[in-house]
């Protein structure tokens, strides 16, 4: 049995050596996300640097990136509010269903995401169950920037509650109690005690929504219309359009562009768990 384990670092180490661990580990990182990543970028070399300042500054793609950033930042803001509302009742508060609600806050990671596109089209429709109230005033929602971003709070949610959730669990409560015993009303508990702990939870939950907002295709696609007149196309969109008419080149140099919004996004997000690791060391 102690030849079982592997000794590193005075701890019991069941998977095997460093050395074959690491190896797999750098492969199928290799293999699932580096060399698809230097295959976008390579692609993305075959325009010249003024042709990709055209691309990109293109009317329709300008517009498809201003569309997609505005929408994913406003639907993030949303997902902020009521995210930590969500997470707040589910770790403060007792009552039946409790764990229905609980499980059904991840329902967005397992629906697919054409499914959930349907949906919504359909619900918020002219004719659909919500779309008919607001169409009786004259307001459209479906194949608007509206249901747009309506789409992108639906598939971002999960992870502001998830973010938020962990956090306010372990947060200490004999903090709240000392504040309530020194006098502090429960806005200022709230505001001085609650809220800067949940801070960067809150922030790393709005990054992630962010991200999968600015990403998404599936549950977008049918609600957003993709109308370049209306300003309602996105760019994962514009990115299958010209694979369609197969231009690799313009297509990846878009991905690019994607893909150093979405990095920065991903490293202010560990930046702010870093920061905030030290800070509770």
């Amino acid at each position: 049995m102690k030849h079982f384990f592997a000794r590193s670092g005075g701890r019991n180490q069941i998977i095997p050596g460093f050395g074959l661990s690491m190896g797999m580990t750098l492969t199928m990182l290799s293999l699932l996300i580096l060399i698809p990543l230097a295959s976008v970028l390579a692609h993305s070399l075959q325009l010249t640097a003024n042709d990709y300042a055209k691309l990109i500054t293109n009317s329709g793609i300008r517009n498809a990136f201003i569309t997609s950033i505005s929408c994913s930042v406003l639907a993030a803001l949303v997902n902020c509010v009521f995210g930590f509302i969500l997470a707040w009742v589910l770790v403060r508060y007792d009552f039946f269903g409790k764990r229905l609600l609980n499980g059904v806050i991840e329902l967005p990671f397992a629906l697919p995401t054409a499914v959930a596109g349907i949906t919504l089209s359909k619900l918020y429709s002219d004719t659909g169950f919500f779309g008919s109230f607001f169409a009786s005033y004259g307001i459209q929602i479906a194949y608007t920037k509206i249901g747009l971003t309506i789409a992108m709070v639906f598939v971002g949610i999960p992870f502001v509650v998830r973010s938020i959730q962990p956090v306010l669990e372990k947060l200490d409560p004999t903090y709240e109690e000392a504040g309530s015993m020194l006098g502090a009303s429960q806005f200022t508990i709230f505001r001085r005690i609650i809220f800067p702990e949940l801070r960067p939870a809150l922030l790393t939950g709005f990054g992630l929504a962010f991200a999968r907002g600015l990403g998404e295709y599936g549950s977008v696609i049918y609600i957003s219309g993709n109308s370049a007149k209306h300003h309602t196309q996105v760019v994962s969109y514009v990115i299958m359009q010209k694979l369609n008419y197969v231009d690799y080149a313009s297509a990846t140099a878009i991905a690019l562009a994607m893909l150093v919004i979405a990095f920065v996004t991903l490293f202010s997000i560990n930046m702010i768990q870093v920061h905030q690791a030290r800070r509770v060391q």
